[in-house]
């Protein structure tokens, strides 16, 4: 005969089993603990971020509404008047010709770095960071010294007969001061992508028949893109913001968005005028950033399987 189980039985093992996987392990209770400390940890951060940013931000989406009186007459106000839009393009302009400098620059200078020895490659660092120990206002206050007609730039091109220089309160002035202050910016992040690419790829290129300028061009340069676009991204975006370069290097036609925000907020206590334009400037750089992402993800693919494949 064979014996049935009983069901009761089964019963219990299955409510004790159930209360084994209720029972915190000590395992669960070291990972809440964790997370809980983590929270706590961030908590600071969080309301450094709430009162400083979040709110004034907050401050500012609401001024554009309803200041001096509830409505959208601050948006109709900045698009029917010509100057904002002249102001909004000149900014983008001048922000995007700052970055293509930049990225010229850089990008030798960066590739020199992953190739120097090493105490070379020190002093090429310090000489990057050095410039994040001094305050832009006196950096460009040195470009206004260097930039007028009576400076040392003026006074060694008047050797070669030139009278005036003639740079000072222009677009060109604004774009030397502005790239001399981003320049680090986009130097450090190609820096630190260039520094992880396998140098002996292009000696397998070079050593499969291609000639080293193409073995650079086919294999090095892209896989130092990823780096570069997160140079010129940074450098685009914080020299959309900039307000005190152009103020003192160029004059009332090199106007950036800060600057008209400055002039209708303190100038003619416009709250909502400068809210509004503080608004359109962080719009464009939250599209800007959209963009990227979107670029970023579609290429994401092809770069990571050409680092994944350099790797193997």
């Amino acid at each position: 005969m064979t014996s049935t189980p009983d069901t009761s039985q089964f019963s219990q093992l299955s409510t004790r089993a159930i209360r084994l996987n209720e029972e915190p392990t000590p395992a669960k209770k070291r990972r809440t603990r964790g997370m809980s400390g983590m929270l706590l940890a961030l908590l600071p951060a969080f309301l450094v971020l709430a009162v400083f940013y979040f709110y004034p931000m907050l401050s500012v989406l609401v001024a554009a509404f309803t200041h001096p009186t509830p409505g959208l007459q601050n948006f109709e106000w900045f698009f029917s008047q010509q100057v904002n839009l002249d102001v909004l393009g000149r900014t983008l302009l001048i922000s995007f010709w700052v970055m293509v400098v930049c990225i010229v620059f850089a990008y030798p200078f960066a590739y020199y770095m992953t190739i120097a020895k090493p105490a070379r490659r020190n002093l090429l660092m310090l000489m990057v960071l050095i410039p994040f120990l001094t305050s832009t206002v006196v950096r460009t206050f040195a470009w206004v010294i260097l930039l007028q007609d009576s400076g040392p730039i003026g006074a060694f091109m008047q050797v070669f007969g030139v009278e005036q220089l003639g740079i000072m309160r222009t677009p060109a002035a604004v774009l030397i001061g502005m790239a001399q202050v981003l320049l680090p910016f986009v130097v450090l992040p190609m820096y630190s992508n260039m520094a992880q690419i396998d140098r002996r790829l292009l000696t397998a290129a070079e050593s499969l028949g291609a000639s080293p300028g193409r073995a650079f061009l086919s294999v090095y340069l892209p896989l130092s893109l990823p780096g570069v676009a997160a140079g010129a991204l940074l450098c685009f975006v914080m020299a959309l913001g900039f307000y005190i370069t152009p103020a003192m290097l160029g004059s009332s036609r090199e106007t950036f968005l800060s600057t008209l925000i400055q002039g209708q907020v303190q100038g003619l206590g416009q709250w909502g005028h400068g809210a509004v334009i503080g608004l359109m400037l962080l719009l464009v750089t939250v599209l800007i950033l959209a963009i990227a992402g979107i670029i970023s993800r579609r290429a994401g693919g092809s770069v990571a399987s050409m680092v994944g494949g350099s790797k193997a």
